[in-house]
């Protein structure tokens, strides 16, 4: 059975540093690429389907599929990528996935048919795949537990911040240029991002923790522990229905404001409803993190509690934005943004710090699996067909259900957090 091994020196604080705001950096592309589809949504659906009216429950199916390929493709890669950064140079494969992604982004821009954009989506999620399991177990093996919180909040607050930019710049690119531009424009940054990634050298695993830990990486035993790990198991599910929230009203947003609230024209609404994101998700994110770490001393449930009366808080706030008259609603809908975002650096710190390094990058991607599979990947169709359906109001009714469930299995995860985390340096494969 392998062991952990003699203690590490810590790494230092530049390097740290560095790593940490290239990996922000690529974060922040990361979400412009997935955004950039929700602002253009109306206007790839007038250019594909033009004779076809905009409220056609199938056709509002078929948009919200372009957002589920995405999620698909991620989810179903996200472990075999987990599988291979717990086993080899994890700066080498995030910079193979930063630049697959890059180029499968400007390919939506050249996609003829709505055939072949459904496909480079699904070429955009696997690049993710590549990225989203690897990129926190970086962060984790740099920072120690007690600023683990703070350092992933920085990371994660590129969520945000790269949605807002991405509804903003596919708004202003799309009415100017028009959506297949938007598209074009993101993908030089992100093969520069790329290529940086070759010229870093990855942390030991294990370093932040104390030890270092071999890169035996996960065997089938392992999974089945992650799955009875309380803390783990709680905090995915209560990901998943964030994530079902959060991937739903990103998506489509934009198209309930400007066509059924009629609060603008496409362009203004992205703007006004990214420069929300920045601030709500900037703030929210940054708090969240340094709350549950300023906490933790007092309440060892604290990343769980933070997370779960967060999104609880969201809950009236969604609800609210469908009576609400505009302008006004839309503090409603930053009210509603600053609870959602408000638990992201708690919640994915709590899977950092309740698995074994070795085998980090596995729990990571099975958590993405999970989260995606249940969570944002049948979340855009599903809602909307139901508002094709049955109105818009339905459709964020069962958001808010949902949401509400995912934090009472928060803070149900309180209870296990101490001992979880306690328990995680002891946990290597076995036999």
């Amino acid at each position: 059975m392998p062991q952990m091994g003699v203690p590490r020196r810590p790494v230092p604080i530049r390097e740290a540093r560095l790593s940490l705001s290239l990996l922000l950096a690529i974060n922040l592309f990361n979400y412009i690429d997935r955004y950039v589809l929700a602002a253009l949504e109306p206007r790839i659906q007038q250019t594909l389907f033009p004779n076809r009216p905009s409220d056609d429950p199938h056709v509002l199916a078929m948009m919200g599929s372009l957002a589920t390929a995405f999620i698909v493709s991620y989810m179903v890669t996200a472990p075999i990528f987990g599988w291979l950064a717990d086993r080899m140079s994890r700066w080498l494969l995030v910079g193979i996935s930063v630049m697959l992604w890059s180029l499968a982004t400007g390919g939506s821009g050249l996609a003829p048919t709505f055939a072949i954009l459904l496909l480079t989506r699904l070429f955009v999620g696997v690049g993710e795949g590549g990225y989203g399991p690897a990129a926190p177990t970086i962060i984790a093996d740099l920072f120690p537990v007690a600023r683990r919180g703070s350092a992933l909040a920085w990371f994660y607050m590129a969520i945000p911040v790269g949605s807002a930019l991405g509804y903003t710049l596919g708004g202003k690119v799309g009415s100017m240029f028009g959506w297949r531009i938007a598209f074009l424009v993101v993908t030089p940054p992100g093969l520069l991002l790329g290529l940086l990634c070759f010229l870093r050298k990855a942390p030991p695993r294990g370093a932040s923790d104390g030890a270092d830990a071999p890169p035996t990486g996960a065997r089938w035993a392992d999974y089945l522990r992650l799955l009875r790990t309380p803390s783990y198991l709680l905090d995915t599910a209560g990901m998943a229905a964030m994530v079902f929230a959060i991937g739903g009203i990103s998506y489509w947003m934009p198209h309930y404001i400007c066509q059924v609230r009629h609060a603008g024209d496409l362009g203004q609404v992205n703007l006004i409803f990214g420069i929300i994101m920045v601030l709500a998700g900037i703030s929210a994110t940054y708090l969240g993190g340094l709350a549950g770490d300023l906490l933790r001393p007092r309440f060892p449930g604290s990343y769980f509690l933070v997370s779960g009366i967060g999104i609880l808080l969201s809950c009236p706030f969604i609800l609210l934005m469908l009576a609400v008259p505009f302008p006004w609603a839309w503090g409603v809908i930053f009210a509603a943004e600053f609870c959602l975002f408000f638990n992201t650096g708690p919640s994915n710190t709590i899977l950092a710090n309740v698995t074994h390094p070795s085998i980090r990058a596995t729990a990571f991607a099975l958590n993405i699996l999970i989260i995606h599979a249940i969570g944002d990947a049948p979340s855009p169709p599903i809602l909307g067909d139901i508002a094709g359906r049955f109105g818009w109001n339905a459709a964020f009714g069962l958001i808010t259900g949902i949401t509400a469930i995912g934090g009472i299995l928060w803070l149900i995860g309180a209870r296990f957090l101490a001992a979880d985390t306690a328990a995680a340096p002891h946990r290597i494969n076995a036999n």
